[in-house]
């Protein structure tokens, strides 16, 4: 009860220091409140960018494999149209992918084609990309449909000149979305009837592109017939490796070792993954600065107090306050300043995190928050405890005759 009572005392003190100089209180407590401010923020904004794209990844599901050329490729040309895309690596083809299709195991198996292109309708002109597949695709995709339908085998057999169109690249094109439907796009010279609009995937390729046919890039478009990368889609995840290196023989009796690559997307996941905890640490390290800075802040002030109130400091020493009790007063202001600036910080984060998800992906973290928060706490304990010990070593006599 008698350290109950002491809490009390030491809390009710503090906070009549602070309705004293309401302004200092604010100003001091600010720089803790911007540092955990800038901390939550950031790792929001490197949380919610990392599962944005797990996101995209993980839509496509955990079985998804990538043949692609082991040179790489540039931006234009993409592949399949012309080959142009393609810098030293496989041209694959038909029979490629006719080879692949035999691979037990496989569920999805796709040629894809690539480029960006300018799209024309309704009297506009937009920049968008050009995909060239087979029905698989949309399987794999995991495409919703808007309005409209998916084309398929059909219309890949008779290289129908149909497009299945991404929700943003329609928006632009007309006044909704779903008025796509039935309209007619020219592409690269190509006129293709939309025959479906999907619904938006958050994607920004995805959702500008004009999916057609494979089979429709061929002629005067991509007269050597060859694709970008081939993708399948493997029944289970257990067979993922056992059919990448099966898929891998067979490439292997057309292609040299270093013309091609099988990339799994759980690699791809990890890769990002290893990435963002990087960007993580780099962004707490950012903003700790603006905490170390507010705590720097706080002792000055403390420093400036201790000095303001010796002579208060003198008095209580000589009616009987201890060292310990003259110590804990100031440490217990120090604390309050930075646990009442780190608290206005989170609120004010959560916030802005709740306003701005609406149109770009953060994400808070419970974990994040609580360390932001005790980082606060505890700067407050360090950098108020030298000020305080300088307040709890004063000599009495010498304080009460400070001037």
């Amino acid at each position: 009860m008698k350290i109950l009572s002491g809490t009390q005392q030491l809390f009710k003190s503090a906070f009549a220091d602070f309705r004293r100089d309401k302004v200092r209180t604010a100003l001091t407590s600010l720089g803790i409140m911007i540092g955990v401010l800038s901390v939550v923020l950031l790792i929001a904004l490197g949380l919610g960018l990392k599962n944005y794209i797990e996101g995209q990844f993980e839509s496509l599901g955990a079985n998804l494999l990538m043949v692609l050329p082991g040179s790489g490729f540039t931006g234009e040309g993409g592949g399949g149209f012309g080959g142009q895309g393609i810098v030293g690596g496989a041209q694959f083809d038909e029979k490629d992918v006719r080879d692949l299709s035999r691979l037990s195991g496989i569920k999805y198996l796709t040629p894809v084609v690539f480029k960006s292109s300018l799209v024309q309708a309704n009297g506009e002109e937009k920049a968008g990309y050009v995909m060239g597949a087979n029905e698989d695709f949309f399987g794999l995709m995991s495409y919703k449909i808007l309005s409209g339908d998916l084309w398929g085998k059909t219309e890949v057999g008779n290289r129908s000149k149909v497009a299945v169109l991404g929700y943003n690249l329609a928006d632009d094109l007309f006044d909704k979305p779903a008025d796509g439907l039935g309209k007619t796009l020219r592409v690269s010279g190509i006129r293709l009837k939309v025959v479906g609009v999907i619904k938006k995937t958050g994607d920004n390729e995805q959702d500008r592109s004009v999916v057609i046919p494979y089979t429709t890039t061929f002629g005067s478009l991509n007269p050597s017939k060859t694709f970008f990368s081939i993708y399948l889609g493997v029944e289970s995840k257990d067979e993922v490796e056992a059919v990448s290196s099966a898929a891998e023989k067979i490439l292997l009796r057309r292609y040299d070792e270093d013309e091609f690559a099988m990339t799994e997307l759980s690699e791809i996941l990890s890769t990002v993954n290893s990435i963002f905890g990087i960007i993580n640490v780099v962004l707490m390290a950012i903003g700790s600065i603006s905490l170390i800075v507010g705590g720097i802040g706080i002792m000055n002030i403390m420093y400036a107090t201790v000095t303001e109130r010796t002579r208060e400091v003198g008095i209580r020493r000589a009616i009987g306050a201890t060292k310990r009790d003259i110590l804990l007063q100031f440490m217990t202001e120090s604390v309050l300043l930075s646990f009442l600036g780190g608290a206005v910080g989170l609120l004010l984060a959560a916030g802005i995190v709740l306003l701005v998800r609406i149109w770009f992906p953060v994400a808070l973290n419970l974990t994040a928050v609580l360390v932001a928060f005790g980082v606060s706490s505890a700067i407050g304990i360090f950098f108020g405890v030298f000020p305080a010990k300088k307040a709890a070593d004063l000599s009495p006599i010498e304080a009460i005759r400070y001037e």
